[in-house]
């Protein structure tokens, strides 16, 4: 068989997007990153990247070695099951694919999810909004009346 009869293998990422693995992955680093207040550059800098490529991380659309993987554990002090916690069951089930785009595990469900709540920049800044509120009480009074309001908005037919 010559070169030009040798069917060709597809390269890189498939059309539909990244992983949804690597992009919950990169779901969380963004979360805890955003969390400790720390920006894209500073984490780029901790681990010897560029913000643009900590962007990429974020998205999903670069995959992350293990040992980079292992890297962000030290420097956003989490453990590595952090990264792949509260992952939706469709993600966790996923198939596999090999390169030239045919799943090797299963047939790719078309499922549509609603993204991770946790994952909304208005839910981390709420989050560090509340942990910067230093009297305890206060603190703990502010948790009862959310909880008040979202058991009341619940009940509302409107």
């Amino acid at each position: 068989m010559t070169d030009a009869t040798k069917p060709k293998l597809k390269r890189g990422r498939k059309k539909e997007g990244p992983n949804p693995v690597d992009g919950h992955v990169g779901a969380r680093i963004r979360l805890r990153r955003t969390l400790l207040g720390m920006s894209q550059q500073k984490l780029g800098e901790a681990i010897g990247l560029t913000f643009q490529q900590v962007q990429k991380y974020e998205r999903g659309s670069n995959r992350i070695s293990a040992s980079r993987l292992f890297q962000l554990t030290r420097v956003l002090d989490v453990p590595l099951s952090f990264f792949f916690d509260d992952m939706a069951p469709d993600v966790a089930s996923a198939p596999v694919y090999e390169e030239d785009g045919a799943a090797v595990l299963s047939d790719r469900s078309s499922v549509d999810y609603e993204p991770d709540p946790m994952a909304k920049r208005e839910t981390l800044e709420l989050v560090r909004a509340y942990y910067s509120i230093r009297d305890d009480s206060v603190r703990r009074r502010l948790l009862d009346l959310a909880k008040a309001l979202a058991v009341s908005n619940s009940s509302d037919p409107t």
